[in-house]
């Protein structure tokens, strides 16, 4: 009993001894005391450092944002070879919707160009604005040239000409979508700050763009019609389209059949969809012109140049356009493009 009141006193007396002012702590307290601060010292560095990552990874994703995210444009590196389905052949595999047994075609052409990136002055861009401009007729009088040429990326189509019209459609290029059959050879259009997006829709289209970049004899064979046989853009100028992005829209925008039965024709999006696609892929803002047809009035101006009418548009046979119209209705009501000319 005294054992214990004195073990039990002794106690007091020391848990006194560590609380009364003046008097000095226990080595084992002290020890304590000194384990603990290491401790904290540890976790504040340790997060700091966690800090420090946490804030590169941000700077990261907001840089990688500011280069617009996703690349449109096929690089050499993406090609590889594929065996054919075992049983039957899917038609998303094959150009123009894939890279299926034109393998050899891409990597000939990817190996003569100088670049497969998006051009520099796009990378940095935090939020980039971006109006596609078709060649409808509804340009003509519109006086949308200086509108058209305030965005940061002006995509156009095919031959679409710029010197003669600029008041009604602008100046500015920074993409032109093209395949063979519609590419500019016009050199006094030509536009030093405008990259090429090349649209093959089938093999001899790229075995076409192999021949003038190499300055090789040209084949007309397979076209259906004539197409240049010298280029007025740089290598440097050149770029190839994604597959991947025709898919995207014939299929989840248009929403295509992927089988047509004979005798009917295939059918592809317009190189006006296509652009439009790779807007809504690389682009924030999506704006487009020019893209509103009267397809009951076989009289009415097809394109803001020329005088072409809607009758040649209802020969091809390879498009849909009342889907077209009905599609970009779609995307205006929902607000995912806006549209600078016409009712949709």
């Amino acid at each position: 009993m005294a054992m214990h009141t004195l073990c039990t006193g002794g106690s007091i007396e020391i848990s006194r001894a560590n609380f009364m002012p003046g008097t000095r702590p226990s080595s084992v307290a002290q020890d304590q005391s000194l384990g603990s601060m290491k401790k904290r010292r540890y976790l504040k560095f340790l997060l700091v450092v966690v800090l420090v990552l946490f804030s590169y990874y941000l700077y990261d994703k907001m840089k990688s944002s500011g280069s617009k995210r996703k690349n449109p444009f096929l690089c050499l590196s993406d090609i590889g070879y594929k065996r054919w389905p075992a049983n039957t052949m899917t038609v998303p595999e094959v150009l123009p919707f894939g890279t299926l047994s034109s393998e050899r075609y891409f990597q000939a052409v990817l190996s003569n160009l100088k670049s497969c990136e998006l051009p520099n002055r796009l990378k940095n861009i935090s939020c980039l604005n971006c109006v596609v401009v078709g060649n409808g007729g509804v340009l003509r009088n519109k006086t949308l040239g200086k509108k058209i040429d305030s965005y940061d990326v002006v995509i156009r189509l095919n031959s679409g000409p710029v010197i003669g019209y600029e008041d009604d459609v602008g100046n500015k290029t920074t993409f032109r979508f093209c395949y063979p059959e519609s590419i500019y050879s016009d050199y006094s259009q030509y536009d030093a700050n405008t990259t090429l997006v090349f649209v093959p829709f089938k093999a001899i289209d790229l075995r076409w763009l192999k021949e003038v970049l190499l300055k090789m004899r040209v084949s007309m064979r397979g076209f259906w019609k004539k197409t240049p046989t010298k280029l007025i853009y740089k290598n440097s100028q050149i770029r190839i389209l994604k597959p991947s992005l025709v898919q995207k829209a014939a299929f989840d925008l248009l929403n295509l059949p992927k089988v047509v039965s004979w005798p009917k024709p295939p059918q592809y999006p317009t190189t006006g969809i296509i652009a439009i696609a790779m807007a809504l892929t690389m682009c924030d803002k999506v704006h487009i012109a020019g893209f509103k047809y009267d397809i009951n009035n076989s009289n009415y101006t097809l394109h803001y140049y020329g005088n072409d009418t809607m009758s040649a548009m209802k020969k091809m046979v390879y498009h849909n356009i009342t889907a077209e119209q009905m599609l970009l209705k779609k995307l205006k009501s929902s607000n995912t493009i806006f549209d600078l000319t016409g009712k949709f």
